[in-house]
């Protein structure tokens, strides 16, 4: 038994301390020993990787521990929302590998929010404020120095319920007036000081159309919505722990003076996913977009989800990341790399092995018959003993990359060059005899003989050379369109660099992005031959390029035209070029 106990005690050790709370309120019966999460994305924007962490733990933990995960779009700010980006949400935890027990909107809960607010203003908790937004900021102070109170504080309330309902009506224009929550305002947590928790927005809800006209802030309808729903376990970032007491109020508010249970969500907050050379702000992303400095919302370029699925990425290959970096209390930029190797070592195990030539040269076997083709056998993955194989043809012309010949080459190289035998992969050894070239001296053929006998299980296979390359039949390949993706920014921090530039020079966000982004983030090669076989599988499907990288089949490809995304290179190149 002490044994048992022991083991246990060592599992709950590794657990995240927001995955040890949960275990220990179940264990303790709490909420009725209910586990009930949310997944609260506003609908504004295409949901990132820092989004992939949220949903592992809000999914992932319901999912573990037999509870269930709702999906509830936080639509309260309608000139920002659209049916698009909902969709595009859906497709993404799906893309995952998670799904939900529920649909909601914060729009499902917009009367009952209302009556709420008409509530506190019948109760002398809000009132109506006609100052412009800027004169609200000034008047609340400081961190360090109290706020002054609003000179509509003590409007009557009849006059309050008036403006009130003139601001669902259209008379209101927007900005003109707020309601706000009647609460502190020297209160040291500078939410507390009469936030403002209605406003006008007259653009159409992309749900509710044009029934309403003034709309709860995030801050007033984040907590109820959760309360209604029966949230145990409401978990988000940290930047979300000075909201906790704000919401934690509002629900004691709308559970004043009626028999309600009383199980009310418990917030717990956990670290944001940052990551170096990568900015994540949605208002950022939407500058990237809209300014045409990327191609979409999916560019492969960009760290939305539908964007890394689009360059290759596969949803295991997230799930491993972030199973490494862990959740704790503290912020931290992650190094990107640690997610490149998580996918290096995802995608070695899935992906189909195919060859390609990206900076062709042609090969000349001159000792192979003109006319003769032999179908060879290649292994699609080593590292998957069921992956199967499949055929490629060997031919007397071969393409093989340019950087694999030398004409004077040093010692060090034990690639192709005169007088050096070299392994071709699947194939034959061939001992380079020269090369021809143009009138320019442009190397325009290696040249070399085929030594009979030594594919694999041939008599002479075993002949000991110190290089094995790739190829692709000059007749039998097809020409394709590779995109060498790379880094967007070439900055460790990009975010901190943009306000520091901004501030500096007084700048917009977009003057200041086209300073750090990384003119070489891609690279269209359009002279490049594949393997027949890797353009007859299906969009997304996961490849290595041997020798080169791993890459993956773009949407955009077609028969006619291939189209092929570098995922990520072999190795970690980067790091060693800036010195890490």
């Amino acid at each position: 038994m002490s044994e048992i106990n022991e083991t246990e005690k060592s599992e709950k050790k590794s657990l995240s301390f927001i995955e040890q709370i949960i275990v220990n309120d179940l264990e303790e019966g709490k909420n009725g020993g209910r586990l009930q999460t949310r997944f609260p994305p506003e609908p504004n924007g295409y949901l990132h990787i820092g989004h992939a962490k949220a949903i592992h733990m809000d999914f992932g933990m319901a999912q573990k521990y037999n509870g269930i995960c709702n999906l509830r779009f936080d639509d309260t700010n309608p000139s920002k929302e659209e049916t698009e980006y909902v969709e595009s949400i859906m497709e993404d935890i799906k893309w995952l590998g998670f799904d939900w027990a529920n649909v909601y909107y914060a729009s499902d809960y917009f009367q009952q929010l209302w009556d709420f607010a008409v509530q506190l203003i019948k109760e002398g908790k809000a009132y109506i404020d006609e100052q412009t937004s800027e004169q609200i900021a000034q008047q609340k102070g400081t961190p360090t120095q109290p706020g002054t109170n609003s000179p509509y504080r003590d409007r009557p309330i009849e006059e309050n319920l008036e403006l009130f309902y003139k601001m669902n009506t259209g008379e209101i224009p927007e900005g003109a007036m707020v309601l706000r929550a009647k609460i502190d305002m020297a209160h040291s947590n500078m939410h507390f000081r009469d936030p403002i928790i209605y406003r006008v927005v007259m653009h159409p809800h992309h749900r509710t159309g044009t029934t309403w006209k003034a709309y709860p802030m995030y801050d007033f309808a984040h907590g109820q919505s959760d309360f209604f729903e029966g949230v145990t376990h409401s978990l988000c970032t940290l930047e979300f722990v000075p909201h906790r007491p704000l919401y934690d109020l509002f629900v004691d508010w709308v559970k004043e003076g009626k028999e309600l249970d009383d199980n009310r969500p418990r917030q717990y907050e956990f670290n944001k996913l940052n990551l170096s050379y990568t900015l994540m702000s949605k208002r950022n992303l939407l500058t990237l977009v809209k300014e045409k400095l990327v191609s979409g919302w999916d560019d492969p370029r960009m760290p939305t989800l539908c964007g890394i699925r689009r360059r290759g990425y596969s949803p295991e290959s997230i799930s491993k990341f972030i199973d490494k970096i862990g959740y704790t209390k503290y912020d931290a930029l992650n190094d990107i790399s640690l997610l490149e190797s998580a996918v290096r070592e995802d995608l070695n195990s899935r992906a189909t092995r195919v060859s390609a030539v990206i900076n062709p040269v042609k090969l000349v076997i001159t000792n192979y018959p003109e006319d003769k083709v032999e179908e060879l056998q290649a292994v699609n993955n080593p590292e998957d003993p069921n992956s199967g194989v499949h055929t490629i043809e060997f031919s007397r012309e071969l393409w093989i990359e340019r950087d694999d010949f030398m004409e004077d080459a040093p010692k060090s190289f034990f690639r192709l060059t005169p007088g050096r035998e070299v392994r071709l992969k699947n194939a034959y050894i061939v001992l380079c005899t020269g090369c021809n070239k143009d009138e320019q001296g442009n190397i325009t053929e290696v040249l070399c003989e085929y030594i009979p006998n030594t594919k694999t299980g041939e008599s002479d296979a075993n002949r000991k050379v110190k290089s094995t390359l790739h190829w692709v039949s000059c007749a039998h390949s097809i020409k394709a369109e590779v995109r060498l993706y790379d880094r967007l920014w070439k900055v460790e921090n990009p975010r901190d660099e943009l306000a520091a530039i901004r501030e500096e020079r007084q700048c917009d966000a977009l003057t200041a992005m086209k300073e750090i982004i990384n003119p070489d983030s891609l690279n269209i090669l359009t002279n490049c031959y594949v393997e027949k076989y890797a353009a007859t599988l299906p969009a997304l499907s996961y490849l290595q390029f041997q020798r080169i990288g791993y890459f993956n089949v773009d949407p955009d490809c077609t028969p006619e035209n291939p189209v092929f995304n570098r995922t990520v290179s072999l190795k970690d190149t980067w790091s060693k070029i800036k010195g890490k």
